[in-house]
């Protein structure tokens, strides 16, 4: 029993840590679009590989961590931003995706490609634990080591470039982690909520911290927690694991609503207002 309980209580920690430290970043440069763009990037690469005769799990994971690395050379050549090339990005790959499945013969509804939108328990092994503990240590690293650039990075992208902070490729590496953690926690939650995981928890952290610092520590907590509920909830209840992760998500960030200070002071957001709005 523990063979197959453990590996989902494991991959769900680190996937809970991960998504909650990245997501703070997603929701400060406000790329609403970025888990259902990548969830389709890895859709369409899973079907790519099973119709090339390849891993599926392994052309979803690549061909999802690509797309997110060319995100910001994509907005840096053609001067849109990054929000809106994933609104672009959404429906390209969900049409590839479908369009690689019509030329695989016989695929069933079982196949890796499909499954990969709802997500399975049972499914995640050891290998997706490496592949989420890999993507965690890197995330971690990367916001500890340059914790004043990405700060400063994501609070006003033209000064820390005029203060000398290479700004640009601090948003493409965070860019890069975010997309390959939306793909490496694809198999644990699957496409169709893996978004929850990024943004409900730094919404949560949001709500009780207006520190940029302080909310990069609480999201993660925030994250572990709702994602080992869902999962325990998931095993109690019999639900898929998405659905119970979502619910879990929810309640916790109802909970920080509740006692949020942005509520209880009405004019908090105009004494520290969000970020300006400019090119990502």
């Amino acid at each position: 029993m523990w063979a197959l309980i453990l590996p989902s209580f494991v991959a769900g920690s680190l996937a809970g840590l991960s998504g909650g430290l990245l997501g703070v970043a997603a929701l400060r440069l406000r790329l609403s679009a970025l888990g259902y763009a990548m969830a389709h990037a890895a859709f369409a690469g899973a079907a790519l590989g099973l119709w090339l005769g390849l891993p599926p799990l392994l052309t979803a994971f690549l061909f999802a961590s690509a797309l997110a690395a060319l995100l910001g050379p994509i907005s840096e050549k053609t001067g849109l931003p990054v929000d809106s090339i994933l609104a672009i990005l959404f429906p390209l790959t969900m049409a590839l995706g479908f369009l690689f499945i019509t030329l695989t013969p016989g695929l069933p509804l079982t196949s890796p490609a499909l499954t990969l939108f709802w997500g399975s328990l049972l499914g995640v092994g050891w290998t997706d634990v490496f592949v989420l503990a890999g993507i965690t240590l890197v995330a971690l690293g990367f916001v500890a080591f340059f914790r004043r650039e990405v700060w400063a990075s994501l609070v006003e992208r033209r000064l820390a470039e005029e203060a000398g902070i290479p700004a640009r490729w601090i948003l493409w590496a965070l860019y890069f982690l975010l997309g390959a953690g939306v793909a490496g926690s694809m198999r644990l939650v699957g496409g169709l909520l893996v978004y929850v995981m990024l943004f409900l928890p730094a919404s949560s952290a949001a709500q009780l911290v207006l520190d940029l610092r302080r909310q990069f520590l609480l999201a993660p907590i925030f994250g572990v927690v709702s994602t080992l509920g869902g999962v325990g909830l998931s095993f109690w209840a019999d639900l898929p694991v998405g659905t119970a992760v979502a619910l879990a998500s929810c309640g916790v960030f109802l909970f920080c609503w509740a006692l949020s200070p942005r509520r209880r002071i009405p004019n908090l957001a105009e004494q520290f207002p969000g970020p300006a709005k400019g090119p990502n």
